[in-house]
């Protein structure tokens, strides 16, 4: 729903600030006072192409802003989502500038995008009916996609177009493995070789760990025993070995401690350091015992090393990633099926094919079913708005291949006067037909419509008295469903509306400005007079406004 409208600078607007409520707005005021320039603004800021002459003379630049609610439209939420253009839950702000050079900028929720991502944002909030070609309906996906919501076929529709891809998908596998049957063959037998090699080497990394440890201890014996001998022998087995100096140190302190008191500090710090050596020397006693030079099991380290080195240089890994890369081969394998079973990727395309056969079908008959019922219902309504001989259908091509969306392509198709061939709507050249056939189509189908705000331009041109009324008795139905507005200058449809707006011209120093105001009470039954009585107005126009008013 939208919610507000700041329009700066923008054609014959200066500064104007519209808060929207849900329902039926009307907005009404003289020809030419700008009431369809609300319109402009609202498509502007929705993605519409503008120009230098959207600009108010003598200022800088127009600026328009609107703020909606993006709760209600999932579709949309998602979209922000997608696009990283999220920001306060259920809020979606949009903004449009454009100087008086021509050149434009646009922003959702305070970040810069394209021109087609404003648009983009737009079609899931606003359905603009009338001249302007910011219309969903015109669109043949809406068009689908509201055939659909309407005959309650948005699940299977769904389930179609994921069949399809898998259809598609399996499609695409047999097709490549028919084209390199040569080369998957050899990738194959490549990969059948890689993985005996591998599994042969039996490789874990933990061994690689174990392997270097063991190769730095063995290679670097010879010093490591000579190293055990010096420090034995410079601790206990030396002619003038630390450890005995040391015990002959503390055993002259010992006999002397009784003389001078001062002798025991010395005592605690020695003691512990005659223990540690002592202990040293122990360790290294055992560790010379266990360390032996062995030549033969060096080289059969380096051998096994050297072998581990020239299976990752072939496969141009490091050695701790042998391990992963055996892994990924025969993932591959997997992948290429083995011996490339060309048969059997035929028979799961077919059962693939054949179930989206299956439920495309079934969504098909779903759709006919819903087209004659949506045409008749249509037809019907445009019947009641002057459309006498008119008529509407949903056009059902068929598709030889069929598409993600089905074997069909829908299309709207009217036929706006009595002998005229059906017609995309599209193509319909009346803008005030285009809007009385989309309120038709918007009526009937109000229950399931995505789009929330609905506006309506020129859909009361050409007609009067009874079928004026039923276009606003139509557009306060769709109210109760949507956000609708309409510009109108028939009283029989502004009295219909839950709010009325009056759009005036003014003349100042500075040129023509347009403003807005909103009506009740007497206000309004004087506009709703104004529009049934012209210039002049008496007692008896404002009694006929009032009652229209249900006053």
């Amino acid at each position: 729903m939208l919610r507000s409208l700041s329009i700066r600078d923008f054609v014959i607007v200066d500064r104007m600030d519209l808060e929207f409520a849900p329902g039926f707005t009307v907005l009404t005021g003289e020809t030419g006072a700008g009431k369809s320039i609300l319109v402009d603004a609202l498509a502007m800021v929705l993605g519409e192409r503008g120009d230098a002459a959207a600009v108010r003379q003598g200022a800088e630049r127009a600026e328009i802003s609107a703020e909606f609610e993006a709760g209600t439209p999932a579709a949309l939420a998602r979209w922000l989502a997608d696009n990283e253009l999220a920001d306060d839950p259920g809020t979606c702000l949009m903004r449009r500038l454009i100087d008086a050079g021509g050149r434009s900028r646009a922003f959702i929720n305070g970040r810069p995008v394209t021109l087609a991502q404003l648009r983009e944002a737009g079609e899931f909030l606003v359905d603009i009916h009338g001249q302007h070609v910011h219309q969903s309906l015109t669109r043949g996906a809406a068009q689908r996609e509201l055939l659909d919501a309407y005959a309650g076929l948005r699940g299977p529709a769904q389930a179609v177009a994921a069949v399809f891809r898998h259809w598609q998908e399996a499609h695409a596998r047999r097709l490549a493995l028919e084209s390199n049957a040569a080369a998957y063959a050899a990738e194959r037998e490549q990969l059948e070789w890689q993985i005996r090699e591998l599994a042969a080497l039996n490789f874990t990394v933990e061994e690689w760990q174990a392997l270097g440890a063991e190769h730095s201890r063995l290679a670097h014996a010879a010093a490591l025993i000579e190293t055990a001998q010096y420090g034995l022998e410079a601790l206990s087995e030396g002619e003038n070995a630390s450890l005995a100096q040391l015990n002959d140190v503390i055993s002259r302190l010992n006999h002397l401690v009784e003389y001078d008191a001062a002798l025991r500090g010395i005592l605690e710090i020695l003691e512990p350091a005659q223990v540690q050596v002592q202990e040293a020397v122990y360790s290294l006693r055992h560790y010379q015992q266990r360390i032996e030079l062995d030549p033969q099991r060096l080289r059969e380290v380096e051998s096994r090393l050297e072998a581990i080195h020239a299976a990752a240089r072939r496969h141009r890994v490091s050695p701790e990633a042998l391990p992963e890369t055996l892994a990924r081969f025969r993932a591959r394998l997997e992948e290429l099926g083995g011996g490339g079973d060309i048969e059997a990727l035929r028979r799961q395309e077919e059962a693939a094919r054949e179930n989206y056969l299956a439920q495309a079908k079934k969504l098909g008959a779903g759709r006919r079913k819903a087209a004659r019922e949506l045409a008749q219902k249509v037809t019907e309504a445009m019947r009641r708005l002057a459309m006498t001989g008119g008529a509407f259908d949903v056009g059902l091509t068929v598709l030889a291949e069929g598409n993600s969306h089905g074997l069909e392509q829908v299309e709207f198709l009217v036929a706006a006067h009595k002998g005229m061939e059906p017609r995309p709507i599209a193509r319909v050249a009346s803008g005030g037909e285009l809007s009385r056939i989309s309120l038709a189509i918007q009526t009937v189908t109000s229950r399931v419509a995505q789009v929330p705000t609905l506006i309506f331009d020129e859909v009361d041109t050409g007609i009067g008295g009874r079928v004026a009324e039923i276009v606003g008795r139509m557009l306060k139905q769709l109210g109760r469903e949507h956000q609708v507005m309409c510009v109108t200058h028939l009283p029989q449809v502004a009295a219909a509306g839950d709010q009325q707006w009056q759009v005036t011209k003014s003349q100042t120093d500075g040129g023509v400005l347009s403003t807005v105001t909103v009506l009740d009470g007497q206000r309004r039954v004087e506009e709703i007079a104004r529009m049934l009585g012209g210039v002049k107005i008496t007692e008896t126009t404002r009694k006929h406004a009032a009652e229209m008013l249900g006053l």
